[in-house]
């Protein structure tokens, strides 16, 4: 049997691998539950984050996008699955 996904609008965000763009994240995804972070403040660098999902908890690399699924929930994916999965949507 093959199935097409159905045609959702989603919201996502890119992360930059930046500390100022982890709390910008943050800011604009108050629900998010961040798991763990280690930071570098002074050169605005983030080594490691880790984001709980409904699946569990998830790292966030450099480049991830962060999904804002159907029920609210966030995860992060990758920056090539997400380009072939998701297509921007004008207003």
């Amino acid at each position: 049997m093959k199935f097409r996904k159905k045609p959702v609008v989603i919201d996502a965000i890119q992360w930059d691998g930046t500390l100022s763009g982890l709390r910008a994240i943050e800011a604009v995804l108050p629900t998010i539950d961040t798991r763990g972070v280690t930071a570098h403040p002074p050169s605005n660098t983030v080594s490691w984050w880790r984001i709980g999902t409904l699946e569990g908890g998830h790292d966030v690399i450099s480049g991830d996008w962060i999904i804002t699924g159907v029920k609210g929930e966030h995860y992060p994916c990758k920056d090539e699955i997400f380009r072939l999965t998701y297509e921007q949507v004008t207003p």
